[in-house]
């Protein structure tokens, strides 16, 4: 019996740094700025870092470190990138029996052009993690106590609902951090998922496109997302930190201080596995949120998603969480009771 098995996407990441990237503001772009490279010239670059990545191998990186029995379920390619990914995850004692090898694609790549840690651009091949389908799995064999489905996309989109139902009907509690994706699904279908998710972990974009809420109005938001969702609902804001509604109360937490940041590829991953690891060990919110944001802090201070990663045992630095009873006449949230 595992904790936890982890569903998603497993990539090779190629980070490359190049000091001297120019930033200008551009309206021909979605986020209003783009990095400029001089066409036809050799750039200098000051070094190349690759590591694995992906939401699914990261979240399983996070809960493995926690000491928590966990295993990997998603696809790669029969290539020397998916065999090194497999290798690392069992170094890292990540279970790889539903690790399934394909040689339609290869396995997905991620190039990240990065000046420094906050001006990137991250170039995205999706390729064989998107090929998982429901025959190529076994699902009798997923023993466990907890599903955690980071973002799903492609053909693989189609277990989504499959799995929450198994998990559902089998009594294993799930937590989703869904992409876009998930989220465009049909609304009642999406709606009917959504009941039987135990942690639903989102940004403060992802909530707003699901709530169809301006995410200035968090109020707002939190009560249509705990009117859609019975368990618990996480949303993180950036630098802003996070808030996070079990129905009950209402908690909010500064994002804890990281001096000299190197890369925030992953910190959104750690952050989900952090708060459900911690969850998982202790059943308390509070400390769930402590551990998830010295995860995502820390995930800041290497190269790639798993380099700086919280180790079981070692001691971290808490962020203060302050706790908010929902209903009466606070209009925070829905009380469920």
């Amino acid at each position: 019996m595992f904790d936890v098995i982890a569903f998603g996407s497993a990539t090779r990441d190629i980070f490359c740094r190049i000091k001297d990237l120019r930033l200008r503001e551009s309206r021909e772009t979605i986020t209003g700025k783009e990095i400029c490279l001089p066409f036809d010239f050799k750039v200098q670059v000051e070094g190349f870092f690759v590591r694995s990545g992906g939401g699914g191998t990261n979240s399983a990186a996070t809960f493995a470190n926690q000491g928590l029995k966990v295993a990997y379920c998603g696809m790669v390619g029969k290539d020397e990138d998916g065999e090194a990914i497999i290798k690392e995850l069992r170094a890292r004692k990540i279970d790889t029996k539903f690790i399934r090898q394909t040689k339609k694609a290869q396995t997905n790549r991620s190039v990240i052009i990065n000046a420094s840690a906050w001006i990137r651009t991250i170039l995205v091949y999706r390729g064989a993690s998107d090929l998982l389908k429901k025959s190529e799995i076994s699902f009798d064999e997923f023993k466990a106590k907890w599903f955690y489905l980071a973002p799903f996309s492609g053909e693989n989109l189609g277990l989504f609902a499959d799995l929450i139902d198994f998990a559902y009907k089998n009594k294993i509690k799930v937590a989703l951090n869904p992409g876009i994706s998930q989220l465009s699904l049909e609304k009642e279908k999406l709606e009917k998922i959504l009941k039987k998710v135990d942690v639903l972990l989102l940004n403060r974009e992802e909530a707003s496109f699901l709530t169809k809420i301006p995410y200035s109005e968090e109020e707002n938001i939190f009560k249509e997302i705990d009117r859609l969702c019975p368990g618990i609902a996480v949303m993180t804001k950036g630098e802003e930190g996070v808030v996070v509604s079990d129905g009950k109360y209402l908690y909010r937490a500064p994002a804890l201080k990281i001096e000299n940041p190197i890369d925030p590829t992953g910190a959104g991953d750690a952050f989900g596995s952090g708060f459900v690891a911690g969850l998982i060990k202790t059943g308390d919110i509070e400390y769930a949120i402590q551990l998830a944001m010295a995860n995502s802090g820390l995930c800041l201070t290497g190269w790639g998603a798993k380099e700086g990663l919280l180790k079981a045992g070692r001691s971290f630095k808490k962020t203060n969480v302050e706790k908010i009873a929902c209903g009466g006449n606070n209009g925070i949230c829905l009380n469920k009771t």
